[in-house]
């Protein structure tokens, strides 16, 4: 018999079901059982009188326990009592498919209940939580929908390496690993792979895949791990050409989330999914640091001179939302020391950009620089030289201008949420202390 699943019931009045799950809670009376099932979709109770003719199976749910899996087939029927969906089914036959044991780790329903090392080290359990297992549906939707704008805009989907053998993609630290008789590198990102695309006449991919980062960082939306969504485009004109195409792409991304997810996001996470109805608004690094000296009395560290930190980032926001009343802010003109050699160069300035929303950068996106030998005098600035001489090569025979951008998935959540910390919209997380489950 075909499963059903518990949001496909409402179909089925009056028919016998097959329905599989959790066993949610277990409520054993003096004249009658309650189960409540749930699966992904949804729950479901499932009622067992008790008499001479259940008595086999009333013996049989006395000995069940909460969190077991068990397949359920009887007859479905609409009761305006019962106050879980006004539904309920008279099981024929109940099977245990997995016994849990009756003494938990934590209890998962409540997120008080346990420090969080614990969840994470029972993430398995902790996402049993309705509530963290939303958020990977919404973040799976998200994935869906940036997906689904990149196909209407022609783009191509590919699969790039994720062990490289040069270790100076960027600034970043990589992790090194044995690689037969050398050594290689987890990726940081497919950037070196997609740009290959563009010379491969592609002109327009991205990939969803793993990004790796060796940085010491134990804060709340950074991880040595995650998940990015990278994208590279061809025959543009300018860097502000890449702005607009991530504009574009979130506001599609927003727009279909709030129409899906809106309320229970609202619910559920009690913030607002807010969808742009106009540009998002521009501005110059120098001019950015004058208006939050102006405004806040805030100078920038000698050291993140010519470029962005954290604080900077939180006051960006709000200036964002004083002046033009924008969640998100685009800025331009960094300093090309603090920016990788890739990025194309007008007047010894890069032509790229961070995107800050709602205090935190996600993106930082650029025109890149395609002419083989700018490049090649651009990398050897840079100390790079030979390291990336297989890169270079992709140059040589032709390419056409073209730019692009990278977003994480899980700080986007993070983001969209308005969670604590990065390691709540990620599946497992991975910080400079944690490597297993």
């Amino acid at each position: 018999m075909k499963r059903i699943y518990m949001n496909q019931l409402p179909e089925h009045f009056n028919e016998e079901v097959r329905v599989d799950g959790y066993i949610d809670r277990i409520r054993d009376l003096q004249y009658v059982q309650f189960i409540v099932l749930r699966d992904k979709t949804g729950k479901v109770q499932v009622t067992i009188e008790k008499n001479e003719e259940n008595k086999e199976m009333n013996d049989f749910v006395s000995t069940l326990t909460a969190e077991s899996t068990v397949k359920v087939v009887g007859t479905l029927s609409e009761n305006e009592k019962v106050k879980l969906n006004g539904y309920e089914i008279f099981p024929k036959n109940i099977e245990v498919t997995s016994k849990s044991d009756p003494d938990l780790v934590f209890n998962y329903k409540d997120e008080q209940s346990a420090m969080t090392d614990t969840r994470l080290d029972y993430r398995f359990l902790d996402l049993r939580n309705e509530k963290h297992a939303l958020i990977f549906k919404i973040q799976s939707y998200m994935v869906k929908l940036f997906r689904d704008f990149l196909y209407e805009q022609s783009f191509m989907e590919i699969h790039t390496p994720k062990l490289i053998g040069a270790a100076s993609e960027s600034g970043s630290e990589v992790f090194e690993v044995k690689y037969f008789d050398r050594k290689a590198y987890l990726a940081q990102s497919p950037q070196f792979y997609k740009q290959m695309a563009m010379s491969s006449g592609f002109e327009r991919v991205f990939e969803v895949g793993p990004a790796f980062r060796a940085e010491n960082s134990n804060s709340n939306r950074h991880a040595t791990e995650f998940t990015s969504i990278d994208l590279e485009f061809s025959y543009i004109d300018s860097f502000y050409d890449v702005m607009h195409m991530e504009q574009e792409m979130l506001i599609y991304m927003l727009k279909h989330m709030k129409e899906t997810y809106g309320e229970e996001i609202k619910n559920v996470f009690h913030t607002e999914v807010i969808v742009p109805t106009k540009d998002f608004p521009v501005i110059k690094l120098s001019d950015l640091y004058k208006e939050l000296e102006k405004r806040y009395g805030y100078q920038i560290p000698e050291e993140d001179v010519g470029d962005l930190n954290a604080e900077t980032e939180k006051l960006a926001f709000k200036f964002a939302m004083e002046e033009y009343q924008s969640e998100f802010l685009f800025i331009t003109d960094f300093s090309k020391a603090k920016r990788p050699f890739y990025h194309m160069r007008e007047n010894d300035v890069p032509q790229g950009y961070d995107l800050i929303w709602r205090g935190v950068e996600i993106t930082t996106g650029a025109q890149r620089e395609h002419r083989y030998d700018v490049l090649k005098k651009q990398a050897e600035e840079k100390g790079l030289g030979d390291d990336v001489k297989f890169y270079l090569e992709f140059f040589k025979y032709g390419c056409p201008p073209h730019g692009g951008f990278g977003l994480g998935m899980d700080r986007l959540t993070m983001l969209l949420l308005e969670l604590p910390h990065l390691r709540e919209a990620m599946f497992l997380y991975r910080n400079p202390s944690r490597l297993t489950p």
